[in-house]
């Protein structure tokens, strides 16, 4: 039986944090529209504390009905839920600070987070119909305190607890041994990871949380959020979907699509090497490579590009081609070509691109072809 893992998108909320980026409502209404139409079932959906335009922002989305549980992020402070109960939501997501440093840096102590989550949990269960905890830094948390928080969140009545790598300093064998000593500890609840990726390890991450007993992941379409980002809902939901033996609900042909409008929106452009969705990711150059992908395409990538809305990317001509794509290619377009005449060809191919430092186009090979052969 595959474990049913729940991806959490936090685009509107976290994405939305990433330096300078900033989505008008009709740009929220289509991440949202197309979250829903990907399977997303619970979407982050904002700060309501940040005033009234966030508040009337979270109203329209709410209004909608998508289909998805619409979460808001709260600070632990009463007026951040208040803030969200005008935001109409009917789940929210109370932060509380857990590490030292940013105890310290905020002027409070464990005191003040054991009685502040008393008081709070019960003012907000009386508002809210679900009511996750979270805990911000918990990757620099001393354990024992992280450990009694988590316990005493579940026993108030929690809905769901949320361990987030707020600062991105997990490794994947840290993050297995944090989530496989917090299961045994609060075994009857779920639990739900956040990882920024800071040292270019939130996917794998997220991957080792739910493997070591993670119910949850909050994700960002793309991956972006502060600093160097957060895990990316794509890149997770394709491995999860690779990997066997999880469910997730996410209809991977329609990412591209969400992907390319969160790219637009926050003015963000995608790599060309980014996993899943880069313009690069389906095309091959190596003439190793090409040889056998002719045979089998699945020899050299993992990824059918169709499984995630995309199409099966071009040859690439330069100076790690082959004789064999080179072939493959002029005959697909109707020109007749020995393979004497391919290889002096490639050899005016691989002098051009090493002397313009990049690969040919197919016009400019066309081209070569016209004068060589």
């Amino acid at each position: 039986m595959k474990k049913d893992v729940l991806i959490i998108d936090t685009t509107l909320r976290d994405g939305e944090q990433t330096p300078g980026v900033v989505f008008e409502l009709h740009e929220k209404l289509k991440i949202a529209e197309l979250l829903a139409e990907v399977g997303v079932r619970e979407i982050e959906v904002g700060t309501p504390a940040m005033g009234i335009q966030e508040i009337n922002d979270i109203k329209a989305i709410v209004s909608m009905d998508f289909g998805f549980k619409c979460t808001a992020w709260c600070r632990a402070t009463q007026h951040d839920i208040e803030a969200a109960v005008k935001s109409g939501v009917n789940s929210i997501n109370i932060s509380f600070p857990v590490s030292d440093i940013l105890l310290n840096s905020m002027g409070k102590n464990y005191d003040w987070v054991i009685s502040n989550m008393l008081e709070l949990i019960n003012y907000a269960t009386d508002k809210f119909d679900f009511v996750a905890i979270g805990a911000q830094d918990a990757s620099r948390a001393e354990y024992s305190f992280l450990s009694y928080f988590l316990g005493f969140a579940q026993q108030l009545g929690a809905s769901r607890l949320r361990i987030a790598d707020t600062v991105g300093k997990l490794t994947p064998l840290q993050t297995h041994h944090l989530f496989a000593k917090i299961k045994r500890e609060v075994p009857h609840i779920s639990l739900e990871f956040h990882g920024h990726n800071d040292l270019g390890m939130a996917t794998a991450n997220t991957i080792t949380a739910v493997q070591s007993g993670a119910d949850a992941t909050s994700l960002t379409v793309n991956g972006i959020g502060e600093r160097a980002g957060n895990a990316a809902l794509e890149e997770v939901a394709v491995a999860l979907e690779m990997m066997g033996g999880f469910s997730h609900g996410i209809n991977t042909k329609k990412l591209n699509s969400l992907c390319q409008t969160v790219s637009k929106a926050a003015a963000i452009d995608i790599h060309c090497q980014k996993p899943i969705i880069g313009s690069k990711v389906f095309s091959h150059e190596s003439g190793i490579h090409t040889k056998c992908i002719l045979n089998n395409r699945l020899s050299y990538q993992i990824i059918i590009p169709e499984m995630v809305g995309r199409e099966q990317g071009e040859f690439v001509f330069g100076k790690h081609s082959g004789t064999a794509a080179l072939m493959h290619y002029l005959n697909s377009v109707a020109l007749s070509i020995s393979k004497p005449e391919s290889n002096k060809l490639l050899d005016k191919i691989k002098e051009r691109s090493r002397r313009l430092k990049r690969a040919l186009s197919q016009d400019e090979v066309k081209e070569l072809y016209q004068f060589s052969v």
